[in-house]
């Protein structure tokens, strides 16, 4: 009987385990897990609400949400998607929902619909979880694996290494020869001290475009002013495209923020054509444009120079072209980074070079697989990673009982 043993009760461990213990009901499955409980950070994704996946249905497009592994996970998306992940909960009686964002979640709204499904899946198919398990040493032998861990000594025909972003689970890997890429973080929010967004925490842009001056990092979309600087999926996607460049810069650089996405010459142009048409009006009273809130555009008027008593007739073509400059090219100096929510990403892990993608196997060692965030992969906030977990279990599962 094949034993096959998984360091990880996380996502990518869980699904690795059912798939191999459902594809070869002979094989004796094992996961170890760390901690008293696995799955903790299913059951905090999404705010609780567990973001599965993203509506994203072809893999050369889904690639493009990984600033790492974008490469290697075009084959094996085309083993299992988006699509095989939402069959896979459907057909387990968890229906789930396509949010207005593309983000898909559980209809019940609770992570633990997917903790339930994951759990009563790895029972049915005999999988054994001992919790409390922490590993000490990997060592082969010959294409087995012995591994020792804070209660047990066990020996594995097949070992999956599925246990996350963790420097000790790195250390193993350097153990078997593997090498690591540093790990930086990424998915960050930007800490930004400026008096144009003070008490201005809650406001939200739909789709503004935040550069990184000096380098080619730039995204777009929607921006959310919050107490400590900036946040939102256009701030978090360049965090993330940006990881190793801005940890380089120590977290300190300059951002470019275009709050309207639009380009500076054409919002000078419909001030000024504002002017011409409400003269009398006050300038402050209510914002000409339906993306920015009253809020935002009277501290960014104020900042240029404009009084709150202040009538469009007022205004010179410098003030206007100073409001334009303010809404389309306002520079911000970041220092410093928070962690978005409780969701920690980082850019980093197991060399993407020493992995076979097409059954997420060691090219150092037969029988030694690797799945998760364990690896140098990462992608962008909306359910993304997830889906590397579900794809890289999913394949490391089958992978282990075909030979």
């Amino acid at each position: 009987m094949s034993k096959i043993i998984i360091i990880g009760g996380g996502a990518a461990g869980y699904f690795a385990a059912i798939t191999a213990a459902e594809a070869n009901t002979e094989a004796e499955v094992m996961i170890l897990e760390k901690g008293k409980s696995g799955l903790q950070k299913v059951k905090i994704s999404g705010g609780g609400r567990c973001n599965v996946t993203h509506a994203c249905f072809t893999p050369r497009e889904l690639v493009e949400f990984y600033p790492r592994g974008q490469r290697e996970l075009l084959g094996p998306f085309h083993q299992f998607m988006t699509g095989d992940t939402m069959e896979w909960y459907e057909n387990r009686g968890v229906e789930l929902k396509i949010e207005d964002d593309n983000r898909i979640f559980p209809v019940s709204n609770s992570s633990q619909s997917i903790i339930d499904c994951l759990i009563e899946s790895a029972n049915e198919a005999g999988v054994e979880v001992k919790f409390q398990q922490n590993v000490s040493t990997i060592e082969p032998l010959g294409n087995q694996f012995k591994i020792t861990t804070s209660s047990d000594v066990l020996i594995a025909d097949k070992l999956l290494i599925a246990a996350g972003s963790n420097p000790k689970v790195w250390e193993l890997c350097r153990s078997l020869g593997h090498s690591i890429v540093e790990p930086v973080p990424s998915l960050f929010t930007f800490n930004i001290n400026d008096p144009r967004l003070k008490d201005l925490m809650g406001v939200a842009v739909p789709n503004a475009t935040v550069k990184i001056v000096k380098t080619k990092l730039e995204s777009s979309g929607p921006l959310l002013i919050t107490h400590w600087g900036m946040s939102g999926p256009a701030v978090l996607k360049l965090s993330a495209f940006g990881a190793r460049i801005l940890a380089d810069k120590n977290y300190q650089y300059n951002v470019e923020v275009n709050w309207l996405s639009r380009a500076t010459e054409s919002v000078f142009n419909e001030l000024k054509e504002l002017k011409g048409k409400q003269p009398k009006k006050e300038v402050l009273k209510k914002s000409p444009f339906t993306d920015i809130s009253r809020r935002l555009w009277e501290r960014l008027g104020n900042i240029s120079g404009v009084q709150a008593q202040n009538r469009w007739a007022d205004l010179s073509n410098k003030t206007l072209q100073e409001i334009a400059n303010q809404l389309t090219k306002g520079v911000f100096n970041a220092n410093g980074k928070s962690t978005f929510k409780d969701e920690f990403v980082t850019a980093g892990g197991v060399n993407l070079k020493e992995i076979d993608f097409k059954r997420f196997e060691s090219k150092l060692h037969p029988n030694l697989f690797f799945a998760g965030e364990v690896l140098d992969i990462d992608a962008v906030t909306g359910g993304f990673n997830f889906q590397n977990a579900w794809t890289g279990g999913f394949i490391a599962g089958n992978s282990m009982v075909d030979s």
